[in-house]
């Protein structure tokens, strides 16, 4: 008889011990999305732990966007299929800087808005706070990219274990409306030391990564979707240039020799890199000279 008081003592406990913790994560999430503005189609996540509406999203369209159609495509389906209720995936975009990544992510946003989609951006810094963010997304109607820009971890860091536990790693269920994109250059997102690859072991004629190998190729393997970025030769280089030019209202075309193509080479041979943001600095300097030229 005292056993069973006992056990019926330490029950009532429990339960009212799990009582409080729903009442505080309940007003957490209240506390998360009370205030926020949900008419608008893109938020940043605060470093405060609330969510705040962005008035104007910045969004390149996808026609401005050169020399990644398949990246694209497999990305627009993607989220195609988010969007129908259809089963879709995490993605990880990785590769060279300036290669259209970010962009190619926030494009999404003017083409799919209509549809529902909604961006939250997430910095890498505050993914501690995911599990209390997808909560509170997860009650709303609207379908959410998390987007993380520029994802990395440096060595110690464990804020990447919240991303993995939401990614793929937690007992709860993710909700059907939340997404994760991420863009990197690194393709692990951790960094990698020639000496953790000295731990590997050749057994039956395969390779065995170590333990710290294993646990990066872990994090980046939860994104069932894998986009990679390359560097731009120089014929993609001037078409994003001229692309741009374009929708500055300039005269751009290529294959003429034309004063804004030797200008454009210049300018990414003084940077060390052809890339698409390169290409777009060099068409906003290009254009606001042309402008001031005639006006003087």
């Amino acid at each position: 008889m005292h056993d069973t008081d006992t056990l019926s003592r330490i029950a009532a406990q429990l339960e009212r011990i799990a009582d409080v913790q729903e009442a505080r994560l309940a007003d957490a999430r209240r506390a998360v999305g009370g205030d926020v503005d949900w008419s608008a189609q893109a938020f940043r996540w605060r470093d405060d732990g609330r969510l705040q509406a962005i008035d104007t999203p910045q969004a390149l369209p996808l026609d401005r966007l050169h020399g990644i159609d398949t990246q694209k495509q497999r990305l627009l389906a993607n989220t195609r299929q988010f969007l129908a209720g259809a089963p879709a995936n995490n993605a990880l975009l990785w590769g060279s800087r300036g290669s259209g990544k970010s962009s190619l992510v926030k494009a999404l946003l003017p083409e799919f808005a209509e549809a529902g989609l909604r961006i939250v951006e997430v910095p890498a810094h505050r993914l501690v706070d995911l599990p209390d963010l997808v909560a509170t997304l997860a009650e709303r109607d609207e379908k959410f990219i998390v987007f993380s820009d520029d994802l990395s971890f440096e060595a110690g860091d464990g804020s990447y274990k919240a991303l993995k536990a939401v990614l793929d790693g937690s007992l709860a269920a993710a909700p059907a409306n939340v997404l994760i994109y991420a863009t990197s250059n690194r393709r692990h997102l951790l960094p990698e030391f020639q000496s953790e690859n000295q731990a590997a072991q050749q057994v039956d004629g395969e390779i065995h990564h170590g333990e710290a190998v294993e646990e990066k190729i872990s994090l980046s393997e939860r994104f069932g979707l894998w986009l990679s970025f390359y560097p731009f030769d120089q014929r993609n280089y001037l078409e994003i240039a001229a692309r741009h030019l374009i929708a500055f209202g300039q005269p751009a075309e290529i294959g003429v020799d034309a004063p804004w193509e030797r200008a454009a080479l210049q300018w990414a041979l003084a940077r060390g890199t052809r890339s698409g943001r390169t290409a777009e600095q060099f068409a906003r300097d290009w254009t606001g000279q042309q402008v001031v030229s005639k006006t003087a």
